[in-house]
Parts: structure tokens; C-alpha cells; sequence
């Protein structure tokens, strides 16, 4: 158990970091470690990593907005979208088998790290 919780806080702790410095939340890089590494079924590191994100980005919301780096209009209407879309995510994912959820959340992460090292605005 003692391995789980060390594991854990440097999964947690590296997630952060990521999530500070690029702005993506810490979920793509939680969920494949939760599911690989402490072996998570795919649906709870999924719910598991969403309940993370929350304080990683509570935490992130007050270093950006210090310096003066979110545009609070724009925060309004992606997190109206976002409420709803994050409410349907969840119902449709718990439809779903969890190799049908790790193959899905694979190939996203692929679509978008290849649209972004060819350039392509996403």
C-alpha cells in the first residue's frame, strides 16, 4: 500500500507540473498512468482523474489569473459548453466497455498530438 501511495503523490505531482505548464489539465497524462500503473479500471481513472484536475486546476486559475492571463469572457462561454458536454461524456462513457474507452481515449490523444506537431491549430 505504502508503494501505491508514493506512486500516487509522484503520478499527482508530475500531472501537475504538466498541467502548470502546458494548460491541458493533467487528464491525458492521469488516466493512462492511473489505468497502467496503478492499475485503475479504464472507467475509474477516467472518473478518478477528472476529480484530480479539479484542484490542479483551482490551483492554475489562481497563478494565471495573478498574472493577468485569462480571458474571463471567453472562460464563461467554454465552460457553459463544457458543463453540458462533460454531463453527456459521462453518461455516454459509462455505456461503454472499457477497451472500447482505452481505444478511444487513445486515439485521441494520437489525432490531436499528431494535428499538433504538423502544425494544424487545435
Amino acid at each position: 500500500m505504502r508503494r501505491n501511495i508514493i506512486i500516487s503523490v509522484v503520478i499527482g505531482a508530475v500531472a501537475g507540473m504538466i498541467a502548470g505548464l502546458t494548460g491541458i489539465g493533467g487528464g491525458m497524462l492521469l488516466v493512462p498512468l492511473l489505468a497502467g500503473v496503478l492499475l485503475l479500471e479504464q472507467h475509474q481513472a477516467h472518473g478518478t482523474s477528472l476529480a484530480v484536475i479539479f484542484p490542479i486546476g483551482v490551483a492554475g486559475l489562481i497563478a494565471y489569473a495573478i498574472q493577468g492571463n485569462i480571458d474571463w469572457v471567453f472562460v464563461l462561454v467554454l465552460a457553459t459548453g463544457s458543463l453540458v458536454g462533460v454531463v453527456l461524456g459521462a453518461k455516454l462513457m459509462m455505456r461503454m466497455r472499457a477497451r472500447q474507452l482505452r481505444w478511444l481515449f487513445s486515439a485521441l490523444v494520437v489525432v490531436l498530438g499528431i494535428l499538433m506537431v504538423i502544425g494544424v491549430q487545435v
